[in-house]
């Protein structure tokens, strides 16, 4: 679904279809890539906006509770769903200042690069083909993609295994070092999920993957997100 905003009667038949996709799918899945000029905060702003109309938030929220559906982002749909509070407290809620969220990268420019990512809890469905413990190396490319939390959160969600993957080093130990997390995300953070893992949201593109891909770089850039959606409801 694309979502038209050129005018008012465009955006406002938009948010009517969102919600109507919404309670025909299992899947809600917010893709990478510029959206919204990207400005500071503009993608994230501009789809939490559309989530946040009644329509479309009674969707979502039917998906999650009653279909026990799965809601993925990832990059510019992971901003979204931590600014709506879908990630990491798994439902939409008015936002406080010391709740977690995605803003400028430490180096203050944009990173492109291949990271390599450690699957640290398999709590997601998403990562229902994965084995815990699994490391990929998979595409970054954004601005605004550091993880920030007040370390009373960040320890909360490991503890409760809701952080799912890390930025780590060649060693395989999760690091700080620019070279192997370039956001500067805190704790080595790459992706976040619910409490009931049901919504993920990371800022690696596990979709910029295939076979002819990368062929001049090591390790594993398979990561089957999308066969593990498709696992949990087979």
């Amino acid at each position: 679904l694309v979502l038209r905003t050129r005018t008012p009667s465009e955006t406002a038949a938009s948010g009517a279809e969102l919600a109507r996709k919404i309670a025909e799918s299992e899947m809600l899945v917010l893709p990478g890539g510029f959206s919204g000029a990207d400005e500071p905060d503009g993608s994230a702003k501009l789809i939490a906006a559309f989530f946040r109309s009644g329509a479309a938030q009674d969707a979502v929220m039917e998906l999650l509770e009653r279909r026990a559906g799965l809601i993925l982002g990832i990059c510019n749909g992971f901003q979204p769903l931590v600014k709506l509070g879908l990630v990491p407290f798994g439902k939409i809620m008015d936002i406080k200042e010391d709740f977690p969220t995605l803003t400028f990268n430490t180096i203050g420019r944009h990173q492109s690069l291949m990271v390599r990512t450690r699957l640290v809890s398999t709590l997601s469905p998403w990562f229902l083909a994965e084995e815990e413990g699994a490391i990929h190396t998979i595409p970054v490319s954004h601005g605004e993609g550091r993880f920030a939390a007040p370390p009373p959160l960040l320890a909360a969600l490991a503890a409760r295994a809701q952080i799912a993957c890390q930025y780590v080093d060649l060693a395989g130990a999760p690091s700080m070092d620019i070279r192997f997390n370039p956001a500067g995300s805190a704790w080595a953070v790459e992706a976040v999920s619910s409490p009931c893992g049901r919504v993920l949201g990371k800022m690696a593109h596990s979709e910029r993957a295939g076979r002819w891909l990368y062929k001049n770089i090591p390790g594993n850039k398979m990561q089957k997100l999308f066969e593990g959606g498709v696992r949990y409801f087979t």
